[in-house]
């Protein structure tokens, strides 16, 4: 079935209609900031007791702003990146600024602060920046197409073909009430996730998994591995699914992101194994002395 092409000019109107400050071409690291003082050679020095501040910045495009045309222009990332998107970085950054977070790796905050269903003020911040970063280094000019490798073989296996996992895909954009996401996930886990509720929870683990989220919840929460993300905040019809699937999905970073989820999956799994070996093995160890003594205690009488 062939799709109009749908441009996601529109895709961040319903927010402002402010044009964003001016962007700067910002760095990607959590990194150590100072004040320094210049010396007459030119150099630079701290002051007595100056203070260390880790700050997170928003991370470059892996495009140039007008790469994604026509199917994302240059103003919708002047205003999702270059506005929202910082906007984000700056919140969160003033929020933890002092706190046992300042200095944590983004992940780290995103997960403390979702604190088991009752997020903490950080965390909408740490997880739109999160999300964001996510979303756009899931697209590039002249995506699209069909996955390849294992990625397509997990597909078809979990999904029964490509176009089902589409469909699934989409509808779970459309069906998402107000803000959120829609994901491509790896399900390496069963029931106990730890920090919520794992929406679903089946003994059948290693699979890939198409889910929704509200607002700025996204798949680590649960434990998963996400490997796709379209922000479904304000159009949710199936024709803006379709352009950023068939225009702009990078399919090699997918299965880029698969391939480390699986490695993860299976060292911990290789882990979880020697864990139990060591246990048997205390439990056997407990057991064989018990024996002993018992064996000793006969021998006495």
């Amino acid at each position: 079935m062939q799709h109009q092409v749908t441009s996601f000019a529109s895709y961040g109107a319903f927010r402002t209609s402010t044009p964003p400050p001016p962007i700067s071409p910002f760095s990607g690291a959590w990194r150590n900031k100072t004040r320094g003082i210049k010396t007459e050679t030119g150099g630079t020095r701290l002051p007595r007791h100056a203070a260390i501040v880790a700050q997170l910045e928003l991370k470059p495009l892996p495009y140039s702003l007008d790469c994604l045309e026509p199917h994302m222009t240059r103003q919708t990332l002047e205003l999702h990146w270059g506005g929202h998107h910082r906007a984000h970085v700056v919140r969160l950054n003033n929020l933890i600024a002092g706190t046992d977070l300042d200095g944590k790796g983004l992940e780290d905050i995103l997960l403390a602060t979702y604190n088991k269903g009752n997020p903490l003020p950080a965390f909408v911040h740490a997880a739109q920046v999160w999300n964001h970063d996510f979303f756009w280094q899931s697209i590039k000019p002249n995506g699209g197409g069909h996955p390849s490798g294992k990625l397509m073989e997990l597909i078809e296996r979990d999904f029964g073909s490509f176009d089902t996992m589409l469909e699934n895909f989409k509808q779970a954009a459309v069906t998402q009430f107000g803000s959120g996401w829609a994901w491509l996930a790896y399900k390496a886990n069963k029931l106990d996730v730890g920090n919520a509720v794992n929406p679903c929870p089946s003994e059948k683990d290693n699979r890939l998994v198409v889910l929704k989220s509200p607002n700025a919840i996204n798949p680590l929460i649960w434990n998963y591995a996400p490997l796709l993300a379209v922000d479904v905040w304000e159009n949710r019809r199936a024709d803006f699914v379709s352009v950023f699937v068939e225009k702009l999905v990078s399919w090699e970073v997918v299965s880029h992101r698969l391939r480390i989820a699986m490695e993860q999956a299976a060292e911990r799994a290789r882990k979880e194994t020697r864990e139990d070996d060591d246990e048997e093995a205390t439990r056997s160890d407990a057991v064989e002395m018990y024996l002993d003594n018992e064996s000793d205690d006969s021998e006495t009488e």
